[in-house]
């Protein structure tokens, strides 16, 4: 009988083994699966973060570009009338040397404005000079207008200027006789290196690049900046052959043509002209924290994988031998990580409404108001305390209040919709809505439906006029980009006062703190 026992005991012995072991390997492969996806998605945050920034840096360089050739174009509207006006053979438009060499001056964009007649010869520069024998009719430009009759405004490939030497981009428009025939062009050049001098200011990292293009794909300049690149035409590549068509912006992952770096890039037309800005930063310098962070954590797992084979193995080898001490140690260290749950609920929770306590709160605003500052996003609260409770205490008791709470709790729940989303109570009566991700007046909207959804629950007040529960409500927030980020604190306070303000201006209605004005 011994025997049998003593087989079934070592068969139930190697069983154990056996399932222990295939435990530990599931549990490394957990553990390196867990880490691999943990690394995965912190990749590809901080492939989203840099994307935000270039595309931010893009419309802004889109918008910069906008503005800089309105300026010029306009400049060319006007002088196009003085000489419409005088008529191109007038001797007055020599008198115009001083006028445009202001104007260029005002512009420091502008390297020149010039005005040729019919044949390419200069009639007027803003250099209060004339070069002998002067003449451009050779110009692609020149001889766009001389053939087209197009009254826009013409923009063409960079250009070495004949009299400053400086790489130019010019900007013309046709001139016409009194009977619509060819007079000539006037021509506003601008400076490359203005805009190289901009791009330069942007943070792109070492290997990110700042790109100014035409529309049919050939490159006018580049930060860094180098001559070579120059009218390089790129309209094979896929944003002028595939994304630009479809849309006017957007973004692509790939090497570059022009020297192999893996980039991430972010493409923006400027609206009315034939133009594109392009920013491009490096995938390893984007990717070089998580790199960083990813290898540091890689070594830790190994470590820990490591320590847990050798060990393992090492306990699983005296599985027969302290069976019972195992399982009652695996029963104490369940009870005890049970123990531990209920403690960390507990310390987050509030008892008696199951919402987030204010210490978990703190922890969630600070997390939250970081990133804010650190993206750019908005970040918004809605402060929401109960009418006249006191009164309801007063009146139906301690315990209809707190199941009072207990309800408006659930319903403040319910707006937990997006994986930011915090509801709290804050104090007493006082709950609170954490929206990261929500401008002020998203965050309105739901503070009124919190406000209507709580009165809709009916439960009745007779020291409230309404006749049932009501809450006021006071919002508060960030909005995307603003320049001056209030302290966390008054962002708070904010909330706060505009709660007092819903109170003392008639109760069961929401208020939004004013906008915080922005340092002059």
């Amino acid at each position: 009988m011994r025997p049998i026992l003593a087989k079934a005991g070592e068969v139930a012995s190697h069983s154990v083994s056996r399932h222990a072991r295939l435990f530990v390997v599931l549990i490394c492969a957990a553990i390196a699966v867990g880490h691999v996806w943990q690394s995965w998605s912190a990749r590809t945050n901080d492939i989203d973060t840099a994307h935000v920034y270039s595309d931010n840096m893009a419309k802004a360089l889109a918008q910069h570009a906008y503005d800089t050739f309105q300026a010029a174009d306009g400049l060319l509207l006007d002088v196009s009338d003085r000489i419409n006006t005088l008529g191109l053979g007038s001797p007055l438009i020599a008198e115009m040397a001083p006028m445009l060499h202001r104007l260029a001056d005002e512009m420091p964009q502008l390297d020149g404005l010039l005005v040729y007649d019919e044949l390419g010869n200069w009639v007027v520069n803003s250099a209060e000079r004339l070069p002998e024998g002067a003449n451009n009719s050779d110009r692609p430009y020149f001889i766009y207008h001389r053939d087209h009759t197009d009254p826009g405004p013409l923009l063409g490939p960079a250009l070495l200027s004949r009299s400053t030497g400086h790489w130019i981009i010019p900007m013309s428009r046709r001139l016409n006789h009194r009977d619509g025939s060819f007079a000539g062009v006037v021509l506003a050049t601008l400076d490359l290196d203005y805009f190289t001098g901009i791009y330069r200011t942007f943070n792109v990292g070492k290997n990110g690049t700042i790109g100014l293009l035409l529309r049919n794909g050939t490159l006018l300049t580049r930060q860094p900046f180098d001559a070579k690149y120059v009218n390089r035409d790129l309209s094979d590549g896929v944003v002028f052959r595939e994304l630009l068509p479809a849309s006017p912006n957007g973004y692509t992952v790939g090497p570059s043509r022009m020297d192999g770096v893996h980039r991430l890039l972010n493409y923006h037309s400027v609206d009315k002209y034939p133009l594109v800005v392009t920013v491009a930063l490096s995938e390893d310098e984007a990717l070089a924290g998580w790199r960083q962070e990813a290898i540091g954590y890689s070594i830790a797992v190994m470590l820990l994988l490591l320590m847990i084979a050798v060990f393992g193995w090492r306990l699983i080898g005296q599985i027969e031998l302290r069976l019972r001490a195992e399982m009652k140690s695996i029963q104490a260290m369940n009870e005890l990580r049970e123990a531990n749950r209920a403690l960390e609920m507990l310390a987050h929770r509030d008892g008696l409404t199951g919402l987030a306590n204010r210490r978990h709160f703190d922890e969630e605003l600070t997390k939250e108001y970081r990133r804010a500052s650190r993206v750019g996003s908005a970040l918004s609260l809605v402060l929401v305390d109960v009418d006249f409770f006191k009164q309801y205490n007063d009146i139906y008791g301690h315990l209809a209040g707190d199941e009072c709470l207990r309800r408006i709790g659930a319903l403040l729940k319910e707006f937990e919709r997006r994986p930011g989303d915090l509801a709290v109570r804050y104090g007493g009566e006082e709950m609170l809505m954490l929206l990261p991700g929500t401008d002020p007046a998203g965050a309105a909207i739901v503070a009124e439906k919190i406000r209507a959804g709580i009165q809709a629950l009916g439960i009745a007040h007779s020291g409230n006029p309404v006749g049932v529960v009501t809450v006021s409500a006071g919002v508060n927030g960030i909005r995307s980009h603003q320049p001056r980020m209030p302290p966390v604190d008054e962002l708070i306070g904010q909330a706060d006062a505009a709660l007092y303000q819903a109170k003392h201006g008639g109760r069961n209605q929401v208020r939004v703190a004013a906008p915080v004005r922005d340092a002059a």
